[in-house]
């Protein structure tokens, strides 16, 4: 009898912690907390050192995944519209580099270079941000807003939901969550699937 019971109690510990795993990262309406990442050019970058902005777009990207190399231009877009109207863009790459070698800081500064990225991209060392934020893939996404108490999560996800063609996109997930914030509205759809690679923890 004891033994069918300590089988139960391991199998329930068991569980909990696969749901636990399961379950880590940051939710919708929880206050992410800043970070010191180096960049493609040398410098750190918090978002502390953005005082003016209203909030961050926050993307989880790198050299190798295919997905994220097929939303580069997208990534640039976003940036580009919304940067000056308070939500920058800040590109995290999370890999291991000794995992997935395409992804060092070298190959990282080649790509900003080749592509004129406008956005920090800077190097998660460590993925201690990417374990913090519960991200799994690349692309994925992460809208914040300031708020009186912190950066909070509005959005998680994709960018939107056809990585194949940027023309036939019909559902623009992170540009609608920008704009209903830009309007005081509340956002439609405030978590989506991500869809990419995995990060190679």
């Amino acid at each position: 009898m004891k033994t069918i019971k300590g089988i139960i109690a391991i199998a329930a510990v068991v569980l909990l912690s696969g749901f636990a795993a399961v379950n880590t990262g940051y939710k919708i309406g929880d206050i992410a907390s800043d970070f010191s990442l180096k960049n493609v050019d040398g410098n750190m970058v918090s978002l502390s050192n953005y005082s003016d902005a209203k909030g961050f777009i926050v993307i989880f990207t790198s050299n190798t995944c295919p997905y994220s190399v097929a939303y580069e231009d997208r990534i640039l877009a976003l940036d580009k519209t919304y940067a000056s109207k308070g939500y920058p863009v800040i590109a995290i790459m999370p890999n291991n580099p000794t995992l997935q070698t395409g992804d060092t800081m070298e190959a990282m500064q080649n790509r900003a270079q080749q592509k004129g990225f406008t956005f920090p991209y800077v190097m998660d060392e460590g993925q201690s941000i990417a374990s913090q934020y519960g991200a799994t893939k690349t692309p994925q996404v992460y809208v914040l807003q300031k708020t009186s108490k912190g950066n909070q999560v509005k959005y998680i996800g994709a960018i939107d939901e056809n990585y194949q063609d940027a023309s036939a996109v019909q559902h623009k997930y992170v540009e609608n969550a920008v704009e209903a914030l830009l309007a005081g509205q509340p956002i439609k759809e405030t978590q989506t699937r991500a869809i990419g690679c995995s990060i190679k923890y």
